[in-house]
């Protein structure tokens, strides 16, 4: 495709943003700010702030099926629909089976949303930072390779992203699990209390506190000034919330990036390539296929942060080949789409608790309690049965009640009349393990398959190990024993045998690193071989932690924007 001159100026900016979903909102956010005319560009349509939340205030008798898909998009999508997010209310957010074609090699369930705000629309908000355990743990136990930065390097980051975004959380004084810039807390109900006062009793090491998310309990000025009101407690979210009570790219970052007058955001852009200049020795652009008519446009900048959700970016590099970097960009080293990781969601635990029959709660609260892991924190530990696995878990959990009351009768007056009364309490427990990022868990491009905007389609070589069992048992063991000393009953654990990817917390392929020959990015998340290339999304996570992940991609994105527009004003990039 040949561009002239006039068209190659039309199509050029400061920067180049891929993706609009949680970090891809916060590049442009930052780098508009900073007063760059930024290109954001992202494959899916547009998602506009409360306009475009069809669903938002239904009730379920609205729906044809009253909020539950039928039984033929089911056998039509087998992996979309093993999302617990997707209903009648929410599916136009998520992306259908046949709709982006990968190959799996090994069972991997890939989640996706495209469209402008991407997966911060549907995310479930829980928002952890990480400590200093979590950044030196790999130098601790020579898993993957060491962090180039540590807590202390990302803290103010986070409390950074922690102001604009609004989390609710309580100050719990944890070291394992580092407090933030927090809105007021949701609360515990009477069991969740119960069974965290019996925890402390028991463990010196377990603190269960109420989680952490990404909800407006107590607005500040800088929420009302996005146009974001307080959260109403109707766990409807992953609709679209028109209250803006939680973060989302389209209720935040995106419109605070548009006031600048800087952002230009075009939909259905799917991102073909990175184009390298191998006389330059650094990327000028990107290579674009219209969603819709298939026609490839070339857009060019100083910068291009890669913020495409971890699987796609991975994709992107792979796929920008050129005479200097044949197996991808930046990719010498041959580690592109290698140690992919992810988490471990595969043991649960219900049990029943007899009492409290006088005790309730009110909304629907956005959260649950958790408790930051207590496995292998500050070493490896080498006697009792965390000895026998590297890492840890995350745990959570929550108690509620069922309605109706126990009766004999299935029909009639009494019967109808028990539905409306609580019945009796249940809890709901699983865990969040860290998995080890191995160089045989991987993606890569087929040879053979493309999709339908004539791309490669991405091949998923990955897959749990022994280590990942062994967490998972302990997990099953321990959190049946906390909830027997809580006073439970009927303690079922048990193993649901999810595939990876269906947590969608998939991260690594990126990596950064200290050293280009083992790892593809540096401290400020730039390749190492191609500077004016970012990527803050998923991608670059070298280890997972035990923590959900958004905020410190949110974190590292804040970071690297003001790196790299520093840096392109001392003339570096």
């Amino acid at each position: 495709m040949n561009i002239t001159g006039d068209a190659q100026k039309t199509n050029t900016y400061d920067a180049i943003v891929i993706g609009s979903g949680i970090s891809g909102g916060w590049a442009a956010k930052e780098l508009c700010e900073k007063g760059l005319r930024t290109l954001v560009l992202e494959r899916g349509r547009d998602v506009r702030h409360i306009v475009d939340y069809p669903t938002a205030t239904l009730n379920p008798w609205d729906f044809p099926h009253r909020n539950r898909m039928p039984l033929a998009f089911d056998q039509e999508n087998p992996i979309a629909t093993k999302c617990y997010a997707l209903d009648e209310a929410t599916q136009q957010f998520f992306v259908k089976d046949a709709e982006h074609p990968y190959v799996q090699e090994k069972p991997f369930d890939w989640i996706r949303g495209y469209q402008v705000g991407g997966k911060s629309l549907i995310w479930a908000r829980q928002t952890q930072r990480w400590s200093r355990f979590d950044f030196e743990a790999n130098a601790r136990d020579g898993a993957a390779v060491d962090w180039p930065i540590r807590y202390a390097d990302i803290a103010p980051w986070y409390s950074r992203v922690e102001k604009f975004v609004g989390i609710s959380g309580n100050k719990d004084g944890l070291e394992t699990l580092p407090d933030g810039e927090f809105l007021k807390p949701w609360e515990l109900n009477c069991l969740e209390k119960h069974i965290q006062k019996r925890v402390a009793e028991s463990y010196k090491d377990r603190h269960v506190i109420i989680g952490r998310c990404a909800h407006l309990t107590e607005p500040k000025q800088i929420h009302y000034d996005q146009g974001r009101a307080q959260c109403q407690a109707r766990h409807l979210c992953y609709r679209g919330c028109p209250y803006g009570g939680y973060f989302s790219s389209n209720s935040s970052t995106l419109p605070w990036a548009a006031k600048t007058g800087k952002l230009t955001l075009r939909p259905d852009s799917v991102v073909h390539s990175i184009i390298y200049d191998e006389v330059k020795k650094k990327a000028t652009g990107v290579r674009v296929v219209d969603a819709k008519t298939k026609q490839m446009t070339e857009f060019y900048a100083r910068i291009i942060f890669i913020n495409a959700a971890c699987l796609n970016t991975n994709l992107i590099l792979l796929n920008s080949t050129s005479n200097r970097f044949p197996n991808g960009l930046g990719n010498d080293s041959g580690l592109l789409g290698r140690y992919v990781a992810f988490h471990n969601y595969r043991g649960n635990i219900i049990a029943d608790y007899e009492g409290f029959d006088d005790g309730y709660y009110y909304g629907r609260r956005p959260t649950t309690a958790f408790m930051p892991n207590f496995r292998n924190v500050d070493k490896q530990e080498t006697s009792g049965p965390a000895s026998q696995f590297q890492r840890g878990y995350m745990v959570a959990f929550s108690a509620s009640r069922g309605t109706g009351q126990p009766t004999e009768a299935t029909f009639g007056a009494d019967y109808k009349e028990s539905l409306t009364q609580p019945g009796p309490w249940h809890v709901f427990m699983m865990m969040q393990g860290e998995t080890v990022p191995r160089y045989e868990n991987h993606v890569r491009l087929s040879s053979d398959q493309k999709d339908p905007w004539g791309i490669p389609q991405l091949v998923t070589a990955i897959d749990y190990t022994d280590n990942d069992l062994k967490l998972m048992n302990d997990f099953l063991v321990q959190g049946a024993e906390m909830l027997d000393k809580a006073g439970c009953k009927n303690i079922r654990p048990y193993d649901d045998h999810r595939n990876p990817g269906l947590d969608i917390h998939e991260m690594g392929g990126v990596r950064m690193g200290r050293d280009p020959k083992t790892s593809l990015l540096n401290a400020h998340n730039q390749l190492h071989l191609c500077k004016n290339v970012f990527v803050t999304d998923g991608a670059a996570m070298t280890s997972t932690g035990t923590q959900n992940p958004s905020i410190t991609f949110m974190a590292l994105t804040a970071r690297a924007a003001n790196y790299a527009v520093s840096d392109m004003k001392r003339g570096n990039l």
